[in-house]
């Protein structure tokens, strides 16, 4: 069975218990996050409202979620849930998915039940609707307003689906695909309003939909994400990366054909083979994400240990904290960002901020942020060679290919700026709170 408990927030515990043991006192905004990956796309949001003492900031997680334990998030009362076991046996395939996202709304419906018996009714929900937790919100407090992150609708027969001319999809597969918009489908008829990072993922959804879906990024922090001419990283392996060295990087959240690490690796092998000075990053968990598991070997290894690269200068860094992801992005003379039409990463962003160049993807998701010449470097995903060729471009010329970097950050600055973003959140949810239409 689903069940719900309460993790005590670090150095803050009684007065989050004594906060939910009295109705009386809440006399300001409580806020209720609703994500099992807490804080995910909600980080700004959180430490906005969590960073006044008159808010009652809550949120309802799984247990591995980072932002359990980040000191951070202090203050910030967390209610932990555990999805339904199956109660299904020999499901059908195309319905798994759709089960799974029913036993999270279940596990969320019943901290919400939890948190409305200890005396907590939110003012404000904000959930992200891809993982059916914010199925049954309604069902217990129906008239409080609810927000909806609406990240990717998937789609059985365009964007990713299809994409890779190596990578076929059965008709089953694509039905099955389609399937698995069920459960969101239902949360986006619940919302009183959906936001979506970029205009592309929001165009993902339906027509009927769409106009209930605002585009707001959550906004990169660029007081903190900065670049640093003086930056230097040393290595475990005693090598000392600076600025002016021929550094460069590639961040993902897993390696898969999703984010072009198969296509990656084989223009890692040129640029070893063309550039013996050049130091090439990876920061990324091992495993695959949105692809399956190999049998075997991980997908990363198999690619890596196939690879004729120079293991010297090729550095796999793993899972890094945020700080290390923000050095190696600082001392970066070229960013490679690759992605099938799929949900735009927030590295690619923060590596704008920094003033790296980037070498994007000519897909969807990309061109919607980089343009060729101004603010960055296209190039086709599948062509290791032509993103060696736009590598070498940027490292023969660094110099002349400088304001692509300057142009990457100004943009950042004036259209992603998280203070910028917040306001228009604040607009949102003034608008939802006070009942205009």
């Amino acid at each position: 069975m689903a069940f719900c408990t309460t993790i005590p927030c670090p150095g803050n515990y009684d007065r989050c218990a004594a906060a939910l043991s009295a109705k009386d006192t809440f006399l300001y905004l409580n806020i209720l996050f609703i994500h099992r990956n807490f804080p995910g796309q909600f980080r700004h949001l959180v430490s906005h409202f969590a960073s006044s003492a008159d808010n009652t900031v809550v949120s309802i997680c799984q247990s591995r979620a980072p932002g359990i334990w980040d000191q951070q998030f202090a203050t910030v009362y967390k209610s932990v849930y555990e999805p339904h076991s199956k109660t299904i046996k020999n499901c059908h395939s195309c319905l798994t998915r759709v089960e799974n996202n029913v036993s999270n709304g279940q596990g969320v419906a019943r901290c919400l039940f939890d948190l409305g018996n200890k005396g907590f009714k939110p003012d404000l929900v904000f959930a992200h609707i891809g993982w059916g937790e914010a199925l049954y919100f309604k069902d217990v407090f129906p008239d409080v307003p609810l927000i909806g992150h609406c990240g990717s609708c998937y789609h059985g027969d365009e964007a990713d689906v299809g994409f890779d001319p190596e990578s076929s999809t059965t008709v089953d597969e694509r039905m099955r695909i389609r399937t698995w918009n069920m459960a969101q489908l239902v949360s986006l008829a619940a919302i009183d309003a959906g936001v979506s990072p970029t205009r592309w993922q929001r165009d993902l959804y339906p027509p009927e939909f769409q106009q209930k879906i605002r585009v707001i990024h959550e906004g990169i922090n660029t007081e903190t994400v900065k670049p640093n001419k003086d930056q230097r990283l040393t290595l475990l392996n005693g090598t000392t990366l600076t600025k002016d060295m021929e550094v460069v990087t590639y961040a993902a959240q897993g390696l898969g054909p999703h984010r072009g690490f198969h296509v990656f690796v084989k223009a890692a092998e040129e640029l070893c083979r063309r550039r013996p000075r050049c130091h090439i990053v990876i920061t990324s968990g091992e495993k695959t994400r949105y692809n399956k598991e190999l049998n075997g070997p991980s997908y990363c290894e198999k690619l890596l240990k196939e690879a004729a690269i120079d293991h010297d200068r090729v550095h796999f860094m793993g899972i890094v904290p945020y700080e290390i992801h923000l050095r190696i992005l600082r001392v970066s003379s070229a960013h490679i960002y690759l992605t099938s039409p799929f949900v735009l990463s927030r590295s690619m962003m923060e590596a704008m901020a920094v003033q790296c160049v980037i070498i994007g993807s000519a897909t969807p998701p990309v061109e919607e942020v980089i343009e060729d010449g101004r603010n960055g470097l296209l190039c086709n995903f599948f062509s290791s060679q032509q993103i060696a060729d736009r590598v070498d471009q940027v490292l023969d010329h660094p110099l002349r290919m400088r304001h692509l970097g300057e142009e990457a950050r100004r943009n950042i600055i004036e259209h992603y700026n998280v203070k910028d973003e917040l306001a228009e959140y604040q607009k949102l949810w003034q608008r939802l709170l006070t009942k205009i239409p």
